[in-house]
């Protein structure tokens, strides 16, 4: 089983404490760095290989909210935070779960195998589907019946072979999620390449019937991209 670099930040020592002590119950954690400062964080970040942070929101030098726009979409995040009103707008980021203090570990566990279904194992059949939230369900989708995923508003819609999956997530951090044989064609638009029946200057047809239109800011490194 792949080992989930992670470090924890949180200006409360005891809360860090409480999540070492979480992280190391559980196998397929690794705790590779924690601090009180997030700005240590950040240099620790920088010069080392990380996969997720268990990250507080409210933090005198820094916010969680601040800290995750800095790093952007590059990690992945638990937040941790006694107040439920961030939800949201942790969610813009690449955020998998929300921990609401003080934590239990049944529910950090639960949180942890979130993030688990997250990461590839370093077994290809571990890559060929992922786990997203819908209707308040987690819902597995294996990556060849997606279609395409369209942006609409403040959630995304996933669109597969049968059926149609509404999430609660930026296309930016879904994008981070498909493997190379998807493409972003278009500001509101990421389509599976091997859907694809036709192209025109202007639109891609999808074998579905689909029509996607193809904007002039991805249109070069799109035509790159199938030409390969």
């Amino acid at each position: 089983m792949r080992k989930i670099k992670c470090i924890v930040v949180d200006d409360e020592p005891l809360a860090i404490q409480l999540l070492e002590n979480y992280v190391m119950k559980v196998p397929f954690l690794e705790l590779v760095f924690s601090s009180e400062n997030p700005i240590e964080a950040l240099e620790y970040i920088q010069k080392n290989e990380t996969d997720l942070i268990f990250l507080d929101i409210q933090m005198p030098e820094l916010s969680g909210i601040n800290f995750m726009k800095i790093v952007g979409d590059k990690l992945k995040y638990i937040l941790t935070t006694a107040y439920s009103e961030y939800a949201l707008e942790g969610y813009e980021h690449n955020v998998i779960d929300y921990l609401l203090k003080p934590i239990s570990f049944g529910r950090f566990e639960k949180s942890a195998w979130k993030a688990q279904e997250r990461f590839p194992s370093g077994e290809a059949s571990a890559n060929s589907y992922f786990f997203v939230k819908s209707s308040g369900l987690q819902h597995k989708i294996n990556f060849d019946e997606i279609l395409y995923v369209e942006s609409i508003k403040d959630y995304v819609s996933i669109k597969t072979e049968n059926q149609e999956y509404i999430v609660l997530e930026t296309l930016k951090s879904l994008e981070s999620q498909l493997p190379e044989n998807f493409a972003r064609v278009h500001k509101s638009f990421i389509l599976n390449l091997e859907k694809i029946e036709k192209i025109d200057v202007k639109n891609v047809f999808l074998n579905s019937g689909k029509e996607i239109p193809i904007g002039e800011t991805y249109k070069s490194e799109f035509f790159l991209k199938i030409r390969k």
